[in-house]
């Protein structure tokens, strides 16, 4: 009999539309139905992508959109081979705080590089690992950044000027639509019980497809 297979869930969307708070409640209620979860998030997981975290998102950084695409590749490169993959193989819940989609979202659509070298280089980081399930938590941008300015101080790409986060904000929509299967939209708005069980639904449907089970 072959190994099971895990599964794996990105949760994506612009700065402050919940992302942190809804995977975490998503994590504790597949724990509570006896699920194997792996949580961890992009940039970050290793210590190496850690490092570049802290690179990427200080307020001062000088750093150009190709150096950027760049460090965010190198770091989900290292993640994903010796976190993600790993869990993935011994049949865990994975569920990552921004991926791939970010990518396109932000260097994409937001700084304006080409899509076809981020999708190039995704694919070269990631081995052609892909998602299951993606939940892109949808806000208006000012709302979004206000939720931000006042839990914590902004980094680097939050400082970015409005019309920034209005081009990664479609971005996403663009994302959603061209890949309407694996991409599902969720409005963060109403209380955040309200948002999680919409993500439930979507995440429960999904396990039932893939015939997933503890």
């Amino acid at each position: 009999m072959s190994a099971k297979k895990g599964v794996f869930i990105t949760f994506e969307g612009p700065d402050g539309s919940g992302k942190t708070t809804q995977s975490g409640l998503l994590v504790q209620h597949l724990r509570r139905q006896g699920y194997d979860v792996f949580h961890t998030r992009e940039p970050g997981g290793t210590s190496l992508a850690e490092f570049l975290r802290g690179v990427l998102l200080r307020p001062d950084a000088n750093i150009s959109p190709v150096t950027e695409l760049l460090l965010y590749s190198a770091a989900r490169a290292q993640h994903t081979v010796e976190l993600i993959k790993p869990a993935l193989s011994s049949g865990k819940v994975v569920v990552c705080e921004r991926y791939t989609d970010a990518t396109v979202a932000y260097q994409g659509y937001g700084r304006g590089l080409e899509l076809k070298l981020i999708a190039t280089l995704n694919g070269i980081a990631t081995g052609g690992l892909k998602p299951d399930l993606t939940i892109i938590l949808d806000i208006p941008v000012r709302n979004g950044l206000k939720r931000v300015a006042r839990g914590r101080a902004t980094d680097r790409l939050e400082n970015e000027k409005l019309s920034f986060h209005e081009k990664v904000r479609k971005g996403y929509m663009t994302i959603s639509k061209k890949d309407g299967k694996r991409v599902k939209i969720v409005l963060s708005k109403g209380s955040i019980l309200k948002i999680q069980d919409r993500i439930k639904w979507y995440v429960e449907s999904m396990l039932k497809r893939a015939q997933y089970s503890i």
